[in-house]
């Protein structure tokens, strides 16, 4: 519990670590295919490069900024647990891999290094080096002039090689160029076909290191270890009123280049000379900062690791349905107007999205589109639709979040991009991240402009919406719509003033309609009414709304909780927390949307939102959630939540201590949510039918 808390809390950064940990069973169990698996070890360590990229830093800083103040006590011993948390998870790293390198073999693929190359694969290599990946080789030479930090990339696997010549150490950086050429190379089949054997570009490196050298060194011998850097993600945006936020956002990103090391992961085998000199040129103090770790690095890499063998070892494909409320209509607009649809990804196509703009891009009686972008894929179709929408004379304006983490740098270039196309592109508000999911086409209909309206939980997308679970909400609700019209005119004006009577938007008004919302179930509980909440979010963080759940458990509300991420609430505690169970699932897809069900009187209010339950979300960004008003839809939210709380294979329990243990299956059936919702799913599509008009009659 933080020691700044008056009632149980558990410090964010510790439970996000709770929650990678969780990734890591993934990669642990061996129920997962084992391709999976290996899989699940590059997103653990994606994740964990984030964490110190954005969380590590800002307790660093925190430090800084409570030292100056002669304080400070509470940042340093967050960060001590977190980094002695950090070292045990790596320990957990290294021995997961170790049985998963044997689990491969087992099935005929083999990860070999460069000691275990036969001759003639090691030919092979040197051949495959000479005509692939040489021409990418570039090795940074250290001396007395040499800057590492700034001269490394963020994020980047190097090896630091010794070149020995007598008691002489000459000190030389290689960067494994992954971007250039794949990480796992397939060696040539010997002998028996069934052999898959694979190698890391790491490995052809340390293969072929002398030959690197020789010809520019006189050596008597060379040897290398990997290390890797991860930099502070924060940047400062400059106050020069005459720069744009587009100059100011790269400007910021630039910094982010040479930004402050927060952690340096080193090959643990390294001899202490190498890891002197690299700590010294780093001006890396103590050892807050550095884990020791394993010969590879830059693990995010094996999220992608191929699979040479046979097709069980991975997932079986899901294929996404086609909903049947849009495929029964000539056009989209035809098939929103005869009732709210909502999908569900991945089980659903993301192609009803990418087609309702590319139908709004050519349709005579589309007037405008207005659209958020916070992350989109490489080769957005969306943006494509927009851009033709553009040239057949439509209205088309855009608002791109450019401090969407990580994603910045692509956002620039698509501002930039459809800004030269003639889009109207609107960056929104400097102070607030706009994190709505949110688009709104008008239409003229009989004389009339017709608004309908997209309110989802996830990005814009088409890559992601195949591997993140999320809902998306397709109306024309005269009322709501004019609302999402409202929240984009609030986006572009922010000194006008709105009042939201179906959204809740943040940050005007998210956090005094959730707190009235919770109130309304106390008041019912104790007047002997009907009285619940059931929350499946990503983040449950803020201190406000977790007292306020509090307030609910001590007067006998029961509140189900399903936290995908960091859960900062401590369930089950007497005369606190008794009334609140939490669970948190971890499968194949992403659980990534936000939905809330508040029991009122047996008359359930369901939302879907764009918000975490984090400070940040409610109080410092735009984000809009959306009410469910069709019963049809309201019923299919709740059943897909209580699948997930029947979950006897992947749920995992949410505690005060943070120790995963799985929920216990007993007697009960054994129930996979996401396979069973994705049935659950396929037989309610099987079963629709559009021929019942007053299925679908709003509220």
């Amino acid at each position: 519990m933080s020691a700044q808390s008056h009632f149980p809390y558990t410090d964010k950064e510790l439970s996000w670590l709770a929650f990678n940990e969780r990734v890591l069973q993934e990669a642990a169990d061996p129920s997962v295919p084992v391709i999976e698996r290996v899989r699940f070890l590059g997103i653990y360590s994606n994740n964990q490069d984030e964490f110190f990229r954005v969380r590590v830093a800002d307790v660093r800083r925190q430090i800084l900024i409570d030292e100056s103040k002669g304080g400070g006590e509470g940042a340093r011993a967050l960060l001590a647990a977190i980094n002695a948390k950090v070292l045990a998870l790596q320990t957990k790293f290294d021995d997961i891999y170790r049985q998963l390198i044997h689990d491969l073999a087992r099935r005929n693929i083999f990860l070999v290094n460069e000691k275990q190359l036969s001759p003639e694969q090691g030919k092979w290599l040197k051949r495959h080096f000479r005509e692939r990946i040489r021409r990418h080789i570039v090795p940074l030479i250290v001396d007395e002039h040499t800057e590492l930090a700034r001269s490394l990339n963020d994020g980047t696997t190097y090896l630091v090689a010794g070149i020995r010549k007598g008691e002489r150490i000459t000190y030389c950086l290689i960067e494994v160029p992954t971007l250039q050429v794949p990480r796992f190379v397939q060696l040539p089949a010997e002998g028996s076909k069934k052999r898959k054997t694979l190698i890391l570009l790491d490995n052809i490196i340390r293969h072929c290191l002398e030959e690197v050298f020789t010809g520019f060194f006189d050596f008597d011998t060379v040897e290398c270890f990997s290390i890797k850097l991860t930099r502070d993600a924060e940047y400062d945006l400059s106050d020069e009123i005459e720069m744009s936020l587009l100059e100011k956002m790269s400007s910021g990103l630039k910094q982010r280049l040479t930004a402050e090391p927060v952690s340096f992961v080193y090959d643990r085998d390294m001899p202490r000379h190498m890891l002197e000199m690299l700590q010294d040129n780093l001006s890396i103090a103590g050892v807050d900062s550095m884990i020791p770790g394993g010969r590879y690095h830059c693990f995010r890499d094996f999220i992608g690791f191929p699979n040479p063998g046979r097709a069980y070892l991975e997932n079986p494909r899901i294929a996404p349905m086609r909903s049947r409320q849009f495929s029964e209509y000539a056009n989209t607009f035809e098939a929103i107007r005869a009732g709210d649809i909502l999908l569900y990804y991945p089980y659903h196509t993301f192609n009803h999205v990418t087609e309702m703009l590319r139908q709004a891009a050519f349709d005579p009686a589309v007037r405008s589109i207005k659209i958020n972008i916070y992350r989109v894929a490489k080769h957005s179709q969306i943006v494509h639709s927009l851009i033709e929408a553009v040239k057949n004379g439509k209205e088309v304006s855009v608002v791109v979040e450019l401090q969407a983490r990580f994603d910045e740098e692509a956002n620039i270039e698509w501002a930039k991009f459809l800004t030269d196309h003639g889009v109207r592109i609107n960056f929104g508000i400097p102070t607030l991240k706009i994190h709505s999911k949110l688009i709104l086409i008008k239409r003229l209909e009989q004389g009339q402009l017709k608004h309908y309206a997209h309110i989802g939980t996830g990005n814009f997308h088409e890559k992601t919406a195949k591997i993140y679970t999320d809902f998306a909400l397709f109306t024309c609700h005269e009322e709501i719509c004019s609302e999402v019209d409202n929240v984009f005119e609030f986006i572009e004006h922010s000194y006008k003033k709105f009042k939201f009577n179906h959204l809740l938007v943040s940050p005007n008004d998210a956090r005094r309609k959730l707190y009235s919302l919770i109130d309304r179930e106390i008041q019912n509980q104790l007047a002997g009414k009907p009285s619940g909440i059931t929350l499946k979010i990503n983040n449950l963080a803020d201190k406000g709304l977790i007292k306020r759940l509090y307030d609910a458990s001590r007067n006998g509300v029961k509140i189900r909780l399903i936290i995908r991420g960091m859960c900062s609430l401590q369930p089950g505690i007497k005369g606190v927390s008794e009334n609140i169970t939490a669970i948190s699932v971890v499968d194949r897809f992403l659980e990534h949307p936000r939905i809330m069900v508040f029991n009122n009187s047996g008359d359930p209010k369901v939302f879907l939102s764009s918000a975490d339950w984090m400070t940040r979300n409610i109080d410092k960004r735009i984000e809009v959630g959306c009410p469910i008003y069709q019963p049809q839809l309201k019923q299919q939210i709740i059943d897909i939540l209580n699948l997930q709380f029947k979950d006897t294979t992947k749920a995992r329990i949410l505690d005060k201590a943070q120790q995963n243990h799985y929920v216990k299956r007993g007697n009960r059936k054994k129930i996979r949510s996401q396979i069973a919702i994705y049935d659950y799913l396929f037989d309610y599509e099987k079963r629709l039918t559009l021929k019942t008009p007053s299925l679908w009659n709003r509220k």
